[in-house]
Order: structure tokens, then sequence, then C-alpha cells
């Protein structure tokens, strides 16, 4: 498994070794020592699943404050635009966003600590899944609008598929929840 720690402290990549043979391939997703041992918490509480056709934007999601969540995320089919945004307000990268490329294929998982925004675009018919460190709590859920201006994401779809929810969620500038 390969590690690749990014510009915004916390975030990191996590490419498994792929085993091949002429039945497939194998690879091991998960193993707590190893995720500790490169910064990863290996206290995960909860598992989510979603499914997702192509064009679907989901996010920019967060939880408050004190059940903020970290989250480990990938796809099991598909191929997702996923994006981070920085939301702590002591940060050097307050308010900048990344964009990451996930992709079944490659098998490739990204960390989000607490402290982010984060949505995904499902570039192809998607299974996205993720593992919380924290339980979901209804009161503290929280976001930011995904076409905010402030943030000017580069989506690649221009006419999303988003749920109601999402698009009244509030604007960064507006946004009094930030950590």
């Amino acid at each position: 498994m390969q590690f690749i720690a990014h510009d915004l402290p916390g975030i990191v990549e996590c490419i498994p070794t792929k085993f091949h043979d002429d039945r497939g391939y194998f690879y091991e997703s998960y193993n707590q020592r190893l995720f500790e041992k490169n910064g990863i918490p290996g206290n995960f509480v909860q598992d989510n699943y979603s499914y997702s056709t192509k064009g679907v934007i989901r996010g920019l999601h967060f939880q408050k404050k004190p059940f903020g969540q970290g989250k480990l995320v990938r796809c099991m089919q598909g191929k997702v635009n996923d994006v981070v945004v920085d939301l702590r307000k002591n940060s050097a990268t307050f308010g900048q966003y990344r964009k990451f490329q996930l992709d079944a294929e490659k098998g490739n998982m990204l960390f989000v600590p607490v402290g982010f925004a984060h949505g995904f675009e499902a570039l192809e018919d998607t299974i996205f899944v993720y593992k919380c460190t924290e339980f979901w709590n209804k009161e503290s859920e929280s976001g930011i609008r995904y076409n905010d201006p402030t943030l000017n994401i580069d989506w690649e779809t221009k006419a999303p598929n988003v749920s109601e929810k999402d698009v009244i969620l509030p604007l960064f500038d507006s946004n009094e929840e930030i950590f």
C-alpha cells in the first residue's frame, strides 16, 4: 500500500498494491496497523454506501463539533471526482479545495480528516463507500453549497443532479458552523 500525503494537512491518498493473475486480482483494502502508522486513525465506527448515477453531485457535507467525522472514502464501482475543502479556520489552507479522482479499477482511497467538507461528482454510475470515525448525528450535519462562488470548484458536470437538501446548503462565507 502506498500512502501519499497532500498539501492540505491531514489529507492522505491510499493506493493499494494489487496482485493480478489469470483469475483477476486481490488487494488488501484496509489494515489498521498500517493505516495508523501512516497517520490515519483506526477508530472507524460506521460504514456508509451510496449509489449514484453519472452526473450526480453529493455534498459538500460535514458534521459540526463535537461530532466531526473523519472519512476513508473510495469507489467500489465507477469513478468520481472527490472534493475536499479545508474548514479549519487556523489552517494556512483554510477555504482551499482539492479534487482527487477515485476509481474502482485503481482501488485508490482518500482519508478526509475532521475539519474538512467533503463531496463528490459521479463520472460514471458509482457505488461509493466510506468509513467514518464518528457516528452520524442529525443535529450536527451541515454543509456548504456545491456551487459556492467563493470556492469556485471546477466540477466537470455542467448540469448536475443535486438533491434538494444540497442545493440550499449555506454558502462558504455565510457558514458560521465552520471549524
